[in-house]
């Protein structure tokens, strides 16, 4: 880290924005170890040609529901030593063992990554669960000088409100929220604590109105980023530039531009089957998929040859 704890805001009002892509951890064909070439490849291209702001690692994209501790901390170390910090890194340390999330968070400010996230916890019988909540957010901003964006999502069993969200931005640490919400909920999120967190939301379809709207600079982010864009295609970095810029007409004709290739991704893509369909379409880009980890199922071979059709029609630019 090269910022303190309470600097913490201020550093990421400068440096966690863009965008940002939530990894996939590919694994071997046979064993279904953790492929630490194939990822590291994964990083190069996604910092290096790609060119994006920064990588969520390791979080539900990334499949560390299956992982270990120990791989868990291998893929943060090769994510940062790969971006050597051309890009950020945000390390998912989101676990329903409270231990674990402050073991893996601590390795995170040792080996120098950027910022961690850490999903709200899964409370099962819940039907208050703001005490809990705010009280689980203090404990970790009172026990780590890394900045902490927070994650919440009705996986998790509820929904956060605004109001608890702003309470917790005026932790010291907290510095930013993946808010997995409908647009009234981030909306009025924004209007609360602007000043103090960067609030952000997974769907790449709203990036766009949510820069020109909202004043947003943080897309945290989701696998659009490098599932729909290519070494000679990068029209969502080019729409956020253009957004960035204030040139707002010519940025809506370039995100317009690239409606063929999310429907296409979305037609083909078999309910239930995100993680597998995700790396198989990640294969045909040219990266390192790998199959996924049980319990999640595998592509069928008919889901296999949709997802080739789908990428044929899509549009993208290959080189």
């Amino acid at each position: 880290m090269n910022y303190t704890r309470n600097e913490a805001k201020d550093h990421a009002r400068e440096h966690f924005i863009g965008v940002w892509a939530a990894t996939v951890t590919p694994f071997a064909e046979d064993t279904l170890a953790f492929d630490e070439a194939g990822f590291r490849r994964n990083v190069e291209h996604w910092v290096g040609t790609l060119r994006l702001g920064g990588l969520f690692v390791g979080g539900k994209q990334g499949e560390y529901f299956s992982m270990s501790v120990e791989e868990r901390k291998r893929s943060f170390e090769i994510a940062v030593e790969t971006a050597a910090g051309r890009a950020g890194i945000v390390t998912s340390c989101s676990d329903t063992n409270l231990d674990v999330v402050l073991d893996l968070a601590r390795h995170s400010q040792a080996i120098g990554a950027d910022y961690v996230v850490i999903h709200s916890p899964v409370l099962h019988f819940a039907h208050d669960p703001e005490p809990t909540v705010y009280e689980y957010y203090r404990h970790l901003s009172e026990r780590l000088d890394i900045g902490i964006a927070l994650w919440n999502h009705p996986d998790c069993g509820y929904l956060m409100s605004p109001e608890l969200c702003d309470r917790i931005a005026d932790l010291p640490n907290v510095v930013a929220i993946k808010y997995s919400v409908d647009r009234d909920r981030y909306r009025r999120l924004t209007e609360l604590a602007r000043d103090r967190i960067h609030v952000s939301t997974a769907s790449e379809e709203e990036w766009l109105d949510n820069i020109v709207e909202l004043g947003w600079r943080l897309y945290l982010c989701s696998t659009p980023p490098f599932l729909l864009q290519t070494e000679v295609d990068q029209r969502i970095n080019d729409y956020t530039r253009l957004a960035f810029e204030g040139l707002v007409d010519e940025a809506r004709r370039v995100r317009d531009s690239l409606e063929p290739a999310r429907r296409a991704f979305r037609e083909a893509r078999p309910a239930g089957l995100p993680h597998a369909y995700t790396k198989y379409w990640l294969e045909l880009l040219g990266r390192v998929g790998g199959p996924a980890r049980r319990p999640v199922l595998p592509l069928t071979e008919a889901e296999r040859a949709a997802a080739r059709d789908a990428f044929a029609r899509s549009g993208l630019r290959l080189p």
